[in-house]
């Protein structure tokens, strides 16, 4: 042991004595009384005073001092280049140490002329990545133990609530709706039909009952399976991690989110059977449109219980985990159609149905029957549900998913009251007297587009069909107004005179009630008296084009179809979008966009929307003078009289459809513009007139004007030498006779003005004209 020792030594003497050599050769010389180059032997450090000599005062001498203590006694004062020398060799001297111990602890080559292990860079590179791999190794131990131990407790599941509530408020405040992302009808697994569990089971998690939480298995066959169809047919998620995503965790997109699912997983499956993780998940698991679990989805979109679902709507609802609101059958008809059948292909592969039951239930039609989910009390039913299907034009899918939003509008409670009390009163009073059994109302706060009050139908709890704005009907003789307008933006004067007598353009013949005929009129005498053969030649000389763009610009959203009808309101619309292209006239030719929602605040109280609606200039404010002098004349003397207030000026327009299937009164004031439609849903012929919908117009805003200051409409501008804003296109037909009838058997007669026979068209005096039931033949 000492001789392996000693030959250690001597390498290592021979080896610094070297590298001193070459260090000493290379270094500039210095004097020979220069003592930084003679070693200090052991003698030569001095004995350091001793604590007493300190306190006593003893004097030391300073030739005992070392050089150590010299650098102390200097090291004010700046070092000499001696001095410099002497640091660098110094520390040059203990490099050549330590690389002599090595070289001789570790020679180049072994006792057998290989070469040294650790003189390989390999073995260091080796050294390195196990250090690294046990190092990280630990990290991740240390951090899965962690995670683990702070898991939640099971057992709190059991007690799980949903933080989140959608919570929809008027304008003053008061709640109108208020739904916490909560299931509403809890079941036992017992009551949940067998076929509907296995739905799920194939398309979320084929091997549910095999594996222990995480389905390792499963996710590579998911990735191969959605890499194959090109869709997401197949989920990586275990129906017990999405439950632990459910209850415990947020929608994250992150690799420590995944950790703590999986780990989670594994928990409730050590802590609950399979039956329980079945029963949780099918109650809470989210299907969209604010269904929370198997039972509030069946009802919400088919309204009935989960026992009478047929097989096609089990694979519906089974679609629905992965993106709720894009395979939502009332938000994307096609697409959850698609997901249907791919749950159906799926339950065929696992075996759970036949091939006949597959082929039946493909070949069924995606028929949904949406409600409200169970025990929702909400106020303004109509404008609540609006509301709702509004917010994701405004707010992402990721934050509807999330909950906790509060939804402030703009409907006025009050006016809300009124509206609904008078609708209500319409369809039960006149509606029977008159052949109607629904009615709608909107009212719209012209400058802002704001919607004050909302009324979709009679009773809400019979029919959550919005006819304010979901019914798409012909608006008569309302749509008169937008041509009129239109003529007047082209530089019109509503003095231009046209004959009201029979006319044929390329085999249509408008025709006016009781095919009479009164002359030449005016436009806004025409207007007034809503004559249908005038307003038929008054588009021909403005054109489709033109008055179909104008339409468009003052809110019509619906197509407009470029026929002769158009002028008599032929090409469906919706009550809102009509009103809302009134209220553009009311606000002196500019258009705000109708809308409900001021803001959104999410949970944590920041908000993510703000309603910022520009009024945007498309009719030029005398031409919206114009017309609205025009429609107060429909209102002062003409068809829409009931809709006269007391205190202050109302202009307007009244529309019976063909058969006075539809009755309209659209009618406004310059802060506020409100329409009614009055009729039935399955379009039979009522036998009303749309001066009911202008009295019940003149019952609402009675109530709405309470309190708010009167304002005058502008008043009509200097007509002579006006030029219009807009260029006409006038149409130019094939064929056109005049003065002739076409008969109802489509045959061709002179007019006789004097004839009884029941096809003769007659004169009447201005004076007794009634407006007619539009005719489109």
């Amino acid at each position: 042991m000492a001789e392996s020792l000693s030959n250690m030594q001597d390498p290592a003497s021979q080896g610094n004595n070297a590298v001193r050599a070459s260090f000493d050769e290379n270094l500039s010389p210095t004097t020979d009384g220069d003592r930084l180059n003679q070693p200090v032997s052991e003698g030569a450090v001095p004995t350091p005073p001793t604590t007493q000599q300190l306190e006593q005062g003893v004097a030391i001498n300073a030739e005992s001092l070392t050089a150590e203590g010299a650098a102390l006694e200097t090291e004010n004062q700046p070092p000499s280049e001696a001095t410099q020398a002497d640091i660098v060799k110094r520390n040059w001297s203990g490099l050549r140490q330590m690389l002599a111990w090595f070289d001789a602890k570790f020679p180049p080559l072994t006792s057998t002329g290989k070469k040294n292990l650790y003189r390989r860079p390999k073995f260091w590179v080796g050294v390195s990545v196990a250090t690294v791999s046990v190092s990280s190794l630990g990290y991740v131990w240390w951090t899965l133990r962690g995670l683990e131990q702070a898991l939640p407790d099971i057992a709190d599941m059991s007690a799980f609530t949903r933080d989140g509530t959608l919570s929809i408020k008027a304008a003053d405040g008061t709640i109108l709706l208020q739904s916490g992302p909560a299931t509403r009808e809890k079941l036992q697994l017992r009551e949940i039909p067998e076929q509907l569990i296995k739905a799920f089971i194939a398309i979320e998690d084929r091997r549910f009952y095999e594996h222990r939480g995480v389905d390792y298995q499963g996710i590579f066959r998911a990735i191969a399976s959605n890499i194959m169809a090109r869709d997401l047919v197949q989920g990586g998620s275990t129906i017990t991690q999405q439950l632990a995503r459910i209850v415990f965790l947020n929608q994250e997109r992150s690799f420590m989110r995944k950790v703590r699912e999986a780990l989670l997983a594994q928990k409730i499956e050590r802590e609950l059977n399979k039956q329980q993780v079945l029963e949780r998940y099918l109650n809470l698991v989210y299907l969209g449109s604010g269904a929370y679990g198997v039972a509030d989805a069946a009802w919400v979109y088919f309204s009935k219980p989960v026992n009478e679902l047929t097989l096609a709507e089990m694979a519906t609802l089974a679609g629905l985990p992965p993106a709720p609101s894009e395979y939502s059958p009332l938000v994307n008809a096609n697409a959850a159609k698609v997901r249907r059948n791919i749950v159906l292909q799926q339950m065929l592969e696992a075996k759970v149905i036949t091939e006949a039951q597959e082929r039946d239930a493909i070949a069924q039609p995606l028929a949904v029957k949406p409600s409200a989910p169970k025990r929702l009390q909400v106020q303004a039913p109509y404008f609540s549900s609006y509301i709702v299907k509004e917010l994701p034009r405004y707010v992402s899918k990721d934050a509807l998913e999330a909950g906790g939003l509060t939804v402030e509008t703009s409907i006025n409670l009050e006016w809300q009251k009124a509206a609904e009390k008078v609708m209500k009163d319409a369809v039960e009073l006149d509606g029977q007297a008159q052949g109607f059994e629904q009615a709608a109302l909107v009212s719209i706060e012209s400058r802002t587009g704001e919607i004050k009050a909302m009324v979709g139908g009679a009773k809400f709890e019979k029919s959550e069909f919005n006819r304010a704005t979901q019914a798409q009907r012909q608006p008569g003789s309302t749509f008169k107004g937008l041509v009129y307008t239109a003529a007047i933006a082209a530089g019109f004067s509503p003095y231009d005179s046209y004959e009201d007598g029979p006319v044929i353009f390329d085999g249509y013949q408008p025709n006016n009630y009781g095919k009479r005929f009164s002359g030449w009129r005016s436009m806004s005498d025409a207007l007034a008296s809503s004559v249908n053969v005038v307003a038929v030649k008054v588009l021909v000389d403005v054109g489709f084009d033109p008055t179909i763009k104008l339409a468009h610009d003052m809110g019509i959203k619906s197509k407009l179809n470029p026929t002769y009808s158009l002028a008599l309101g032929a090409s469906e619309v919706n009550l809102l979008e009509l009103t809302n292209a009134y209220a553009t006239l009311a606000a002196q030719g500019n258009y705000t966009e109708a809308h409900g929602i001021l803001r959104v605040i999410n949970q944590r109280g920041d908000v993510i929307y703000t309603a910022n609606f520009k009024p945007k200039r498309v009719v030029d404010k005398n031409s919206a003078a114009i017309i609205t002098w025009m429609l107060q004349g429909v209102v002062q003397g003409g068809t829409g009289g009931p809709a006269a207030l007391s205190d202050r000026s109302v202009a307007g327009k009244t529309g019976t459809s063909e058969q006075a299937r539809d009755l309209w009164f659209i009618g406004y004031i310059p802060q506020v513009v409100t329409g009614i439609w009055l009729g039935n849903d399955d379009n039979y012929p009522t036998y009303g007139a749309s001066s009911t919908a202008a009295y019940n117009w003149r019952e609402f805003m009675s109530q709405a004007v309470k309190g708010m200051p009167v304002e005058e409409f502008p008043k009509l501008p200097e007509l002579e030498g006006r030029k219009g804003s807009i260029k006409a296109k006038p149409v130019q037909p094939g064929h056109v006779v005049y003065g002739m009838i076409k008969n109802d058997d489509d045959s061709i007669t002179p007019y006789n003005p004097g004839g009884n026979s029941r096809d003769s068209a007659t004169y009447q005096e201005p004076a007794t004209y009634e407006e007619p039931a539009n005719n489109y033949n």
